[in-house]
């Protein structure tokens, strides 16, 4: 995980600019160089993952041409000797050394070639103007804002550029920034011909392609850490890896002190696995301290993303202090998005199942992928999520609903059946009810969150202070503290976020105000 920042032209000083990359530091903190450019600057901050070596370090140049690059580019090597043949010549074992070759033999087609999560700037000498892109999915944070005289900026992390524009915007997803206009050169979540491909043909497809999605992510110079909750998800995530590694591999799970669902499940699979567990206890003090800190890391007001981030920074916060050497860290996220949550369980029916997929996922960026990133990036380590494969998630869309749809008792029946052989994970977790992060820490931390909000404002101050807001208007005391925190950070920004992430209201027994399955009355076994 590193840190990029680029302007177009310098219409601030050298020192803002310096000033305003210094605050993501955490993204990279090995090394950082500032390149000045043409009339363009390119700021680089380092976490070394691949090619540790100084000869590794960005900004990269090619003639008059130069890029930063926040990214894993997989399968690189063989686009590298290919390069390598026809005379390029490189300098380091960096993954993002072949991007301004690359930019020189395919222009802009380069984007559709890659198998990568990235967000780059490059500085096309000939042109002496900025091309910026980020991956399909939105897995590499950037964003985008106009300087006082029009010219356009990139950053990494929105608060890089609140204090250099009025308006800070996320970069699209799949998406090139050429010549003064945003082109899509990957829509993920466009509907495609559905596959024909019947229950047992899909089973043995998705397990094929989330194994080789879990294999090119375990590719780094650095050591591994595994983020472990005992759900379906990041189970198979550690199960695969383990498989693949021939070792143990290192877990990580965390809970409440009082009533923790995930810790017993985490346990389970790691003594399964053989894996060397380690157990990170939060209390009612350490959340409610940690709050604040929390959102502003994230950028966000989002009720869920916010409670579940609570969890998932806390225990990042405790990998990066005991287990240092630790760089990267594979996650479960993205498997909701495309397989299915509990309240989908209630879709009307396969076309409003696929609609309901399409939109989440490209929604993706501002949710549950804004999540992992500013978690584990702020603690110094990269996320990686195998589940955001581009071919896993490509074949999964093109399902057809109808064999998605929970008709099995039991949602996300495909992604479990396709594991049943192979020792990968015992029957119980296999079929474990789906929990979402932020209750299976404990349900008392959102408790705990609420509780707080409620003896913060009485319900004058909830409707005075709300009612400043026409934007994404607060409904409740917590949702109104989450905002109050992010607008002491990203003062009138809000628009960065499209809406609450919430249930599709329009469906039956889904009409509720508040993101959390435990308000659906299909919730049953997840709270055990």
């Amino acid at each position: 995980m590193c840190s990029i920042m680029g302007l177009s032209k310098k219409n601030i000083t050298m020192e803002a600019f310096q000033n305003n990359f210094a605050k993501t530091t955490s993204r990279g903190p090995d090394m950082d160089r500032v390149l000045e450019i043409g009339d363009a600057v390119l700021g680089f901050q380092r976490l070394a993952i691949m090619g540790l070596t100084e000869e590794g370090m960005q900004p990269f140049c090619l003639k008059e041409s130069a890029v930063v690059c926040n990214g894993e580019l997989y399968g690189f090597r063989s686009e590298k000797e290919a390069l390598e043949k026809e005379g390029y010549t490189f300098k380091s074992d960096s993954d993002c050394e072949i991007i301004l070759p690359m930019y020189e033999k395919y222009g802009l087609k380069m984007f559709e070639r890659l198998d990568a999560e990235f967000a780059m700037i490059i500085y096309d000498g000939a042109k002496k103007t900025l091309v910026a892109a980020r991956d399909p999915i939105g897995i590499r944070p950037l964003f985008y804002a106009y300087d006082k005289n029009g010219d356009i900026m990139f950053a990494s992390e929105a608060k890089n550029l609140v204090e250099l524009s009025d308006k800070v915007m996320p970069f699209p997803p799949g998406y090139y920034y050429s010549d003064g206009e945003f082109i899509c050169y990957n829509n993920i979540a466009a509907r495609q011909t559905y596959s024909k491909d019947d229950v047992e043909t899909a089973c043995k497809k998705i397990k094929e392609l989330l194994v080789a999605g879990v294999e090119k992510r375990l590719d780094a110079d650095a050591p591994v850490g595994f983020l472990l909750s005992g759900g379906l998800d990041s189970s198979l995530v550690c199960a695969i890896a383990q498989k693949k590694l021939g070792k143990p591999i290192k877990t990580f799970a965390i809970g409440m002190n009082e009533d923790a669902i995930d810790l017993k499940y985490a346990k389970e699979v790691a003594d399964y696995l053989g894996s060397e567990h380690h157990e990170i206890i939060i209390n009612k003090d350490i959340v409610l301290s940690s709050l604040e800190e929390v959102i502003k890391h994230l950028g966000t007001y989002d009720i869920t993303t916010i409670r579940a981030s609570m969890g998932m920074y806390l225990i990042c916060k405790g990998i990066k202090k005991d287990f240092e050497d630790i760089r990267v860290l594979l996650t479960g996220e993205i498997s909701d998005e495309i397989f299915g949550y509990k309240y989908t369980d209630f879709a009307p029916d396969a076309e409003e199942f696929q609609k309901e997929a399409e939109k989440r996922l490209r929604e993706l960026y501002m949710y549950d992928v804004l999540r992992a990133d500013r978690c584990i990036s702020s603690n110094s380590m990269e996320a990686r999520v195998p589940f955001g494969d581009l071919a896993f998630v490509k074949y999964v869309m093109s399902i057809n609903p109808e064999l998605k749809m929970n008709k099995y008792n039991k949602g996300k029946y495909l992604l479990r059946h396709a594991f049943e052989e192979g020792d990968y994970l015992p029957y119980d977790i296999l079929f474990r009810e789906k929990a979402a992060f932020s209750d299976a820490v404990g349900h008392s931390m959102v408790d705990y969150i609420k509780a707080y909000a409620e003896e913060k404002y009485s319900d004058e101050d909830f409707e005075k202070l709300s009612g400043k807001y026409t934007f994404a208007k607060p409904f409740t005391k917590e949702s109104l503290l989450y905002r109050e925190l992010f607008e002491k950070y990203y003062p009138n920004q809000a628009e960065m976020i499209v809406d609450f992430w919430m249930p599709n209201k329009n469906w039956e027994n889904c009409d509720v105000n508040d993101p959390s399955a435990r308000v659906l009355k299909n919730y049953g076994a997840s709270g055990k």
